[in-house]
């Protein structure tokens, strides 16, 4: 890091929280705090779904989840574009129509005050997780690859983006998340022409996806129904779509962003906007690090790219063990390049017999650096049990940091922590009106009602809560398999639950309060007890369903419980003939 980079990045971030507060400062009533005044267009409702969903973790662990695994990871997202048509059909226009503030108001109505609150609960649960795990992304990553201290960066990152959350609200968040959007995507694309002027001159893009190709890095699409594989076309689109359904339809830091549109119309331009553009916005992303792959195909990589896994197991009694796998790695290296330098040569002479043959050659040398790898991990587990062995999370930090030119470093560390600010910003929002409305204002109005400002002021209040709890989660929190898939794993638990009912307040109109709330606790239960014992326990490849089926599963027995104890009820309660 030096002086530039620490210039871009400070007066970057300085920019985006002083342009917040400037900007929105003076709300005076809920309406202006809670939705924006309801003044958003649909590019603003469209860039600030965007940049909610994509925190740093998206710029961080995707580009390592491709390096590892290829682009399958972009099946995920298969049942966004159809979530978004579906939502915009049935949720905004009906959010809209009601003036609600919250999503969960909307299920008082259909149902009870008891289901409003526990489905606002759920979602404090699920969301106060998630925003803790978005400011502790990237400081565990930055802290690790800079030195910077840990719980001074969760204190920082957190601190930033809690101050212009509470001065200005949700219009804050959404003002500051354009110029946030277009700082990452400056970033990403910067980042992409660099790596391809980074490899060989006779590596073009075509050849470098080729290249990619030949060791499986390009395989997209996987019809296979083995539902123990967690990306697949099919898991993709089910799974996948009920997420994105319960994400986009009833998580208040999504539904606040498309209720600041100034009309149905503008939110439903800015969902579609969102659905048209996200899948090739990760395909894109899931790109880089594919591209990263194929550059240390002809340049030196590190065994495993967390460097305080590196240092533990160098001052343990297995240094010795690792410096023979970093030597195993370093000729596998040399013969990496002569393979692909073979593969490259056969393209250019077209001749399919020693393609295929280099193919299969890269192929084998890349099995045994896998093979290479995953014993390191153990000899890291051994020396330090407590050191994140999984360095997917990695990968794209340290090139960064290792071959981007001065000021560019400064930049993509901007783009970083903005994407931290922009995800945890709006999660902060949603998480203080949640308290402040659903169930502070809920639960205490009945004493009478107060003035707009005194609910503002709240609003304000158990946001600078949220943060605060926000930053000691960080604080506490264990990076765990691949921190993309954790956010996902967790909001895969709770979102199914949640959605199922309000399907149930949209179209199963004689299903009643009581079976909704009863259905709804009893299906949590399964749901955590079918993660725990299917997924949680199962060694890492063999998990016996895919974490996205949680969304279905939810939904599916939420319904199912609820309209059962309904119809039990009423057979309860129905005369009978003789009487």
């Amino acid at each position: 890091m030096e002086a530039i980079d620490w210039s871009i990045l400070i007066g970057t971030l300085t920019f985006i929280v002083g342009y917040g507060v400037w900007k929105t400062k003076g709300s005076k009533n809920v309406k202006d705090y809670v939705l924006g005044g309801k003044e958003a267009n649909w590019a603003t409702v469209g860039l600030s779904v965007m940049a909610t969903q994509a925190s740093a973790i998206t710029f961080l662990s995707t580009p390592g989840q491709a390096f590892h695994d290829g682009m399958g990871f972009v099946q995920f997202y298969f049942g966004l574009p159809l979530a978004m048509v579906i939502i915009c059909i049935v949720f905004v226009p009906l959010y809209h129509r009601l003036k609600v503030y919250t999503a969960y108001e909307f299920l008082e109505t259909r149902f009870d005050v008891k289901t409003r609150t526990l489905a606002a609960l759920l979602f404090l649960i699920q969301r106060g997780l998630a925003a803790g795990i978005t400011i502790y992304a990237p400081s565990i990553i930055l802290s690790a690859v800079l030195g910077w201290d840990l719980l001074t960066l969760n204190i920082i990152i957190g601190t930033i983006v809690t101050i212009y959350t509470v001065s200005g609200g949700t219009k804050a968040v959404n003002v500051t998340q354009k110029q946030q959007m277009f700082i990452i995507m400056l970033g990403m694309f910067v980042a992409f022409f660099y790596i391809l002027g980074y490899l060989p001159e006779d590596i073009t893009f075509s050849k470098a996806l080729k290249v990619a190709g030949a060791s499986g890095k390009l395989d997209i699409l996987d019809f296979s129904f083995d539902t123990s594989k967690r990306y697949t076309f099919w898991n993709g689109i089910t799974g996948g779509l009920f997420l994105f359904l319960a994400y986009f339809g009833t998580d208040q830091s999504q539904v606040q962003r498309y209720l600041s549109g100034k009309s149905v119309r503008e939110s439903q331009l800015g969902l579609i906007f969102n659905g048209i553009l996200k899948i090739p916005m990760q395909f894109f992303i899931l790109l880089l690090g594919v591209l990263v792959f194929v550059f240390y195909q002809y340049n030196p990589s590190p065994l495993n790219f967390n460097p305080a896994a590196t240092s533990a197991v160098y001052n343990s009694k297995f240094a010795d063990d690792y410096k023979l796998l970093e030597q195993a790695h370093d000729a596998l290296a040399i013969e990496k390049k002569i393979a692909q330098d073979e593969f490259s040569a056969a393209l250019d002479i077209k001749e399919y017999d020693a393609t295929m043959e280099a193919k299969q050659h890269i192929i084998s040398v890349n099995e045994k650096d896998k093979k290479n790898r995953s014993a390191a991990r153990e000899v890291i587990s051994e020396a330090d049990p407590t050191i994140e062995t999984n360095d997917k999370d990695y990968v794209f930090i340290h090139f960064i940091l290792n071959y981007l030119p001065k000021g560019l470093i400064g930049l993509l560390l901007a783009v970083i922590l903005s994407a931290a600010m922009s995800s945890t910003a709006s999660e902060l929002n949603a998480l203080g009106t949640i308290t402040a409305l659903d169930i502070f204002k809920r639960h205490t109005e009945k004493n009478g009602e107060k003035p707009q400002e005194y609910y503002v002021a709240a609003s304000k209040w158990f946001t600078l809560i949220w943060g605060v709890i926000a930053i000691c989660i960080a604080c506490v929190s264990n990076l765990f398999d691949n921190l993309i898939q954790l956010v996902n794993i967790i909001g895969s638990i709770f979102y199914g639950n949640v959605l199922g009912i309000f399907l149930l307040a949209f179209f199963v109109k004689f299903v009643k309060g009581n079976a909704v709330f009863i259905g709804a606790i009893i299906t949590q239960f399964l749901v955590i007890a079918t993660y725990y014992f299917f997924i949680y326990i199962m060694p890492e490849g063999e998990e016996k369903i895919s974490y996205l089926l949680l969304n279905l599963i939810g939904c599916l027995l939420v319904m199912g419980i609820s309209i059962f104890l309904q119809l039990f009820d009423n057979i309860l309660k129905t005369p009978s003939l003789e009487a």
